[in-house]
Protein backbone atom coordinates (compact mmCIF):
# COMPACT_ATOMS: atom_id res chain seq x y z
CA UNK A 1 0.00 0.00 0.00
CA UNK A 2 1.53 3.60 -1.20
CA UNK A 3 1.86 6.15 2.02
CA UNK A 4 -0.46 9.14 1.90
CA UNK A 5 1.59 11.81 -0.04
CA UNK A 6 1.37 14.86 1.40
CA UNK A 7 0.91 17.80 -0.91
CA UNK A 8 1.99 21.19 0.92
CA UNK A 9 2.72 25.12 -0.08
CA UNK A 10 6.32 26.52 0.98
CA UNK A 11 7.56 30.11 0.09
CA UNK A 12 10.71 30.56 -2.42
CA UNK A 13 12.55 33.79 -2.90
CA UNK A 14 15.14 34.27 -5.20
CA UNK A 15 17.00 36.86 -2.95
CA UNK A 16 18.65 40.20 -4.14
CA UNK A 17 21.43 38.97 -4.44
CA UNK A 18 20.88 36.44 -7.03
CA UNK A 19 18.29 38.96 -8.62
CA UNK A 20 21.31 41.45 -8.75
CA UNK A 21 24.07 38.75 -10.55
CA UNK A 22 21.74 38.08 -12.60
CA UNK A 23 20.91 34.56 -11.63
CA UNK A 24 17.37 34.60 -11.59
CA UNK A 25 16.31 32.70 -15.12
CA UNK A 26 18.87 29.70 -14.28
CA UNK A 27 17.14 29.52 -10.85
CA UNK A 28 13.73 29.79 -12.18
CA UNK A 29 14.64 27.05 -14.71
CA UNK A 30 15.67 24.57 -12.01
CA UNK A 31 12.29 25.07 -10.08
CA UNK A 32 10.63 24.65 -13.50
CA UNK A 33 12.46 21.47 -14.18
CA UNK A 34 11.53 19.89 -11.06
CA UNK A 35 9.59 16.89 -10.82
CA UNK A 36 7.96 17.82 -7.14
CA UNK A 37 7.13 21.64 -7.51
CA UNK A 38 4.34 23.57 -9.23
CA UNK A 39 5.14 27.49 -9.47
CA UNK A 40 1.45 28.73 -8.11
CA UNK A 41 1.96 32.12 -7.87
CA UNK A 42 5.33 34.24 -8.69
CA UNK A 43 5.95 38.21 -8.05
CA UNK A 44 9.18 40.21 -8.75
CA UNK A 45 9.04 42.81 -5.95
CA UNK A 46 11.61 45.34 -4.46
CA UNK A 47 10.69 45.28 -0.62
CA UNK A 48 10.45 48.27 1.47
CA UNK A 49 11.33 47.96 5.37
CA UNK A 50 7.64 47.48 6.29
CA UNK A 51 7.43 44.21 4.20
CA UNK A 52 11.30 43.13 4.95
CA UNK A 53 10.71 43.65 9.13
CA UNK A 54 7.42 42.10 8.88
CA UNK A 55 8.64 38.47 7.32
CA UNK A 56 11.33 38.60 9.15
CA UNK A 57 9.33 39.49 12.67
CA UNK A 58 10.38 36.48 14.22
CA UNK A 59 13.98 37.32 13.80
CA UNK A 60 13.31 40.81 15.68
CA UNK A 61 15.65 39.97 18.41
CA UNK A 62 18.25 38.07 16.74
CA UNK A 63 21.89 40.24 16.28
CA UNK A 64 21.37 40.37 12.56
CA UNK A 65 18.33 41.24 12.01
CA UNK A 66 18.95 44.84 10.82
CA UNK A 67 21.41 43.52 8.32
CA UNK A 68 18.83 41.16 6.96
CA UNK A 69 16.43 43.75 6.55
CA UNK A 70 18.85 46.02 5.10
CA UNK A 71 19.90 43.25 2.70
CA UNK A 72 16.35 41.99 1.71
CA UNK A 73 15.74 45.60 0.95
CA UNK A 74 18.47 46.38 -1.03
CA UNK A 75 17.31 45.22 -4.44
CA UNK A 76 14.63 43.37 -6.21
CA UNK A 77 13.81 39.96 -5.45
CA UNK A 78 11.61 37.14 -7.10
CA UNK A 79 8.59 35.35 -4.56
CA UNK A 80 7.31 32.44 -5.17
CA UNK A 81 4.71 30.08 -4.01
CA UNK A 82 5.47 26.46 -4.44
CA UNK A 83 3.23 23.62 -4.53
CA UNK A 84 4.07 19.49 -4.21
CA UNK A 85 5.02 16.79 -2.58
CA UNK A 86 6.05 16.88 0.58
CA UNK A 87 6.93 20.63 -0.33
CA UNK A 88 8.66 22.11 2.42
CA UNK A 89 11.59 19.15 2.75
CA UNK A 90 11.44 18.94 -0.60
CA UNK A 91 12.23 22.31 -1.14
CA UNK A 92 15.02 22.41 1.71
CA UNK A 93 16.65 19.41 0.03
CA UNK A 94 16.65 21.07 -3.34
CA UNK A 95 17.95 24.68 -2.13
CA UNK A 96 20.86 23.33 0.25
CA UNK A 97 22.27 24.10 3.32
CA UNK A 98 22.32 27.97 4.71
CA UNK A 99 25.70 28.23 3.81
CA UNK A 100 26.76 27.16 0.50
CA UNK A 101 30.00 26.45 1.26
CA UNK A 102 27.79 23.27 3.25
CA UNK A 103 25.45 22.34 0.67
CA UNK A 104 25.09 19.31 -1.52
CA UNK A 105 26.89 19.91 -5.32
CA UNK A 106 23.89 20.79 -7.27
CA UNK A 107 21.64 22.33 -5.12
CA UNK A 108 20.53 26.30 -5.91
CA UNK A 109 22.69 27.57 -3.25
CA UNK A 110 25.83 25.46 -3.77
CA UNK A 111 25.40 26.84 -7.72
CA UNK A 112 24.72 30.66 -6.90
CA UNK A 113 24.93 31.63 -2.95
CA UNK A 114 28.45 33.04 -2.20
CA UNK A 115 28.13 33.15 1.72
CA UNK A 116 25.62 32.82 4.66
CA UNK A 117 24.18 35.62 3.84
CA UNK A 118 23.76 36.23 0.28
CA UNK A 119 22.82 32.37 -0.25
CA UNK A 120 20.37 33.25 -3.10
CA UNK A 121 17.03 31.89 -2.07
CA UNK A 122 15.07 31.71 0.93
CA UNK A 123 12.37 28.48 1.51
CA UNK A 124 10.35 27.98 4.53
CA UNK A 125 11.30 25.55 7.43
CA UNK A 126 7.95 24.25 7.77
CA UNK A 127 5.09 23.79 6.39
CA UNK A 128 2.96 25.55 9.14
CA UNK A 129 5.14 28.55 8.04
CA UNK A 130 5.21 27.70 4.73
CA UNK A 131 1.33 28.58 4.11
CA UNK A 132 1.59 31.63 6.75
CA UNK A 133 4.44 32.92 4.51
CA UNK A 134 2.82 32.62 0.91
CA UNK A 135 -0.13 34.07 2.42
CA UNK A 136 2.16 36.85 3.74
CA UNK A 137 3.22 37.82 -0.15
CA UNK A 138 0.22 36.43 -1.95
CA UNK A 139 -3.48 37.00 -1.91
CA UNK A 140 -5.61 33.52 -2.76
CA UNK A 141 -6.64 35.30 -6.08
CA UNK A 142 -2.96 35.86 -7.14
CA UNK A 143 -2.74 31.59 -6.80
CA UNK A 144 -3.09 29.58 -10.01
CA UNK A 145 -4.33 25.79 -9.96
CA UNK A 146 -4.17 25.29 -5.97
CA UNK A 147 -4.95 22.21 -4.43
CA UNK A 148 -7.76 23.68 -2.39
CA UNK A 149 -7.32 21.57 0.61
CA UNK A 150 -4.90 23.83 1.45
CA UNK A 151 -5.61 26.18 4.76
CA UNK A 152 -5.71 30.05 4.34
CA UNK A 153 -5.60 32.03 6.84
Amino acid sequence: MEPDIVTEMTLAIIKPDAVKAQHAGEILSMYEKHPQFKIRGIKLMHMDRKTAEGFYEIHRERPFFEELVTFMMSGPCIVMAIEGKHAVSAHRDFIGATNPQHAQEGTVRKRFGTSIGNNAVHGSDSPENGIKEVNYFFDISELVDINWAHTWA
